[in-house]
């Protein structure tokens, strides 16, 4: 019931409730955490001199305290409702001065230090070796004894390496239907974008206007998904909120709006419609790789996330797909009212089974049954101390002001910015160029059309499968023995994928003609989308990588100039193919991807250099 107790339904359920129903352990009558209550019943002692702590005179030197012995080790029971948590040996705590917890445990001769996930910076090498521990005595519970500030406070923290609370600790089961429901949410928001398209002709008969004021229903959209992460990122960084409190409302919103969306009479109402149903649906689109990263260790992490990425690709191109005949034989409304039909039973089954993944909020809540159930105010969550003093304006710096400044003052991530919105929207324009090429030329008509998108799923496949073959016959013993590196060294795909690129856009553009059979511009298609995806891949590694504090910052902005230059590409694109011709608009674009194959070489080969010479790492 775990999984349900943590879904949006459990928890409405538990508030009506009043908490009466979908137990936590702590809830739970004979509930005990013992190193809990060991330090609180040192605190009820009166104090000796010699069990005083030895505090350090200066604020910069670290804080250190005993716990005092647990009991004998137990078998850890694995279900989440816990009753008492494996005891403890000896645990020393050592409070640093930003109040990052190490925990350091003895059992028999052997020596753990381990840093749970909220305590430790991500993506060092000391997580690396934490987690790849951790990983490798997965058969062992050690618990986790809660700390004690300088201050007083208690800090609460995960009960054993392998409490099954903490996402990282899931089955794998849970782990993979999360997954999938992430992935299949995030691939119906992005299928919402090209829905539309097959039915621009029919918006270009009710509302009588011309071939661009009717793909701006497309671009309006994409407008929306790239404003949306500078909001909806940020909030899910704050603990109180955590990830589903951004992901529920908007979805809901999202199915609810795309109703209207297919009903509406009138043209400025379409796309006032369609730019909010791409604003609220893009949380996924800002946090999916957050959500990843919950659940899965940093080495493993580029394989899972690529199964979002793959979904995220396939999503623009599944549109076209799924409602080409539908508006060949029903009109084009029926488009719209497809995002209905698609998005609505993903949200029912989001609703009871999608979990928080946020180590953040999964904590405080934790925080907070254990304020109730000892009457003690003094503990609390890390996160709960480090956001106390959050306010509206540091949420809107971060929000606006950041992801602006990060590119500005860093070249690297301005390449990665200005080079991922050139492909992103080179790959959107592809949508305006197909309607200009299998009909007249090859006499598809509009559902046949929309059957030439397959080619991009089983580009994405190719992909994957690819991408990850390499992380587990290269990357993966490569950072075993010699370490993370620095994180140029995770762009390796890319460089094969700048160079696919434009050979796969000039394959289409000059076999997308008479005399060549159709199945050979759509090897190109394939061709271009495998390298798309690389490059994607490679980039949503990089970025977070460069600036780990700043991670959803550098999402959001990314997310943001790639959406942008997409929706202007839907716009410029159809007159450029019509007036250019196919062959020279399409070698356009392929020549400037070409532009990218220097620039990503140079980025690997120096790219260490140029973050050394960025003004936003220096300040």
């Amino acid at each position: 019931m775990d999984l349900l107790r943590e879904s949006a339904v459990g928890q409405i359920l538990r508030y009506v409730t009043k908490n009466k129903v979908l137990l936590y352990p702590e809830e739970k009558e004979g509930f005990h955490w013992a190193p809990l209550e060991a330090l609180l019943a040192q605190e009820e002692k009166p104090t000796e001199p010699e069990e005083k702590a030895v505090e350090s005179e200066s604020p910069d030197q670290n804080q250190q305290q005993d716990n005092e012995k647990g009991s004998e080790d137990d078998d850890n029971d694995k279900d989440e409702d816990i009753e008492d948590p494996t005891p403890f040996h000896m645990a020393s705590i050592i409070t640093h001065p930003d109040n990052e917890v190490t925990h350091t445990r003895t059992r028999g001769s052997e020596i753990h230090s381990v840093l749970s996930r909220t305590s430790t910076r991500p993506y060092t090498r000391e997580r690396f070796d934490v987690e790849e521990g951790l990983s490798a005595e997965k058969t062992k519970s050690i618990a986790i004894a809660p700390t004690k500030t300088a201050d007083g406070t208690i800090l609460v923290d995960w009960y054993t390496t392998d409490d099954p609370a903490n996402p990282q600790n899931w089955a794998a089961s849970k782990k993979g239907l999360v997954l999938l429901q992430l992935c299949a949410y995030s691939l119906s928001v992005y299928g919402a974008s090209s829905m539309y398209v097959p039915g621009e002709q029919g918006v270009m008969e009710k509302f009588h206007v011309g071939a661009t004021p009717a793909a701006l229903g497309l671009a309006i959209y994409v407008v929306g998904y790239g404003v949306g992460p500078l909001i909806w990122a940020p909030l899910s960084e704050i603990a109180s909120i955590g990830r589903n409190w951004v992901y529920i409302p908007t979805f809901f919103l999202f199915v609810i709006l795309s109703i209207p969306t297919a009903v509406v009479d009138n043209y400025a109402g379409l796309l006032v419609l369609r730019f909010l149903t791409g604003f609220f649906g893009s949380p996924c689109l800002a946090n999916g790789g957050a959500s990843v990263g919950d659940m899965y260790s940093l080495l493993l992490l580029p394989v899972y996330l690529s199964a979002w990425t793959a979904a995220c690709f396939w999503g623009p191109a599944i549109g076209p797909l799924i409602a080409g005949f539908a508006v060949q034989a029903k009109g084009w409304r029926w488009g719209l009212w497809e995002i209905v039909w698609l998005t609505g039973p993903i949200l029912v089954v989001f609703l009871f089974a999608y979990p928080e993944t946020s180590a953040d909020n999964i904590l405080r809540r934790r925080a907070q049954r254990l304020r109730l159930l000892t009457g003690k105010t003094n503990i609390k969550s890390k996160s709960e101390i480090d956001q106390a003093h959050l306010s509206v304006s540091e949420i809107l710096l971060d929000a606006l002001i950041k992801p602006t400044e990060i590119m500005i003052k860093d070249p690297a991530v301005a390449f990665t910015n200005i080079y991922t919105s050139l492909t992103y929207g080179i790959y959107y324009s592809f949508f305006e160029v197909f309607p200009l090429v299998y009909p007249p030329i090859y006499h598809f008509n509009l559902g046949e059309t929309g059957l030439c998108f397959l080619t991009i799923g089983i580009a994405c496949v190719i992909g994957v499968s690819s991408f990850n073959i390499y992380q587990f016959k290269y990357l993966i013993p490569d950072i075993k023995k010699n370490g993370l590196r620095a994180p140029e060294h995770r762009l390796v795909p890319a460089l094969f994928g700048v160079i696919l690129l434009p050979m796969g856009y000039f394959m289409f553009g000059w076999t997308a003609r008479h005399g060549v059979h159709w199945i050979v511009s759509l090897i190109g298609v394939a061709i271009l989308v495998v390298a798309n995806f690389f490059i994607f891949q490679c980039v949503f590694v990089y970025l977070p990588l460069s600036y780990p504090k700043y991670a959803a910052s550098l999402f959001a902005a990314n997310d943001l100039s790639r959406s942008l230059f997409a929706a202007a590409c839907v716009l410029f694109s159809r007159p450029m193919f019509i007036n250019l011709g196919v062959g020279g608009g399409v070698s356009l674009l392929a020549g400037m991807s070409c532009l990218g194959v220097f620039g990503m070489f140079y980025l690997w080969r120096y790219g260490a250099w140029l973050r050394s010479k960025s003004t936003f790492a220096v300040s």
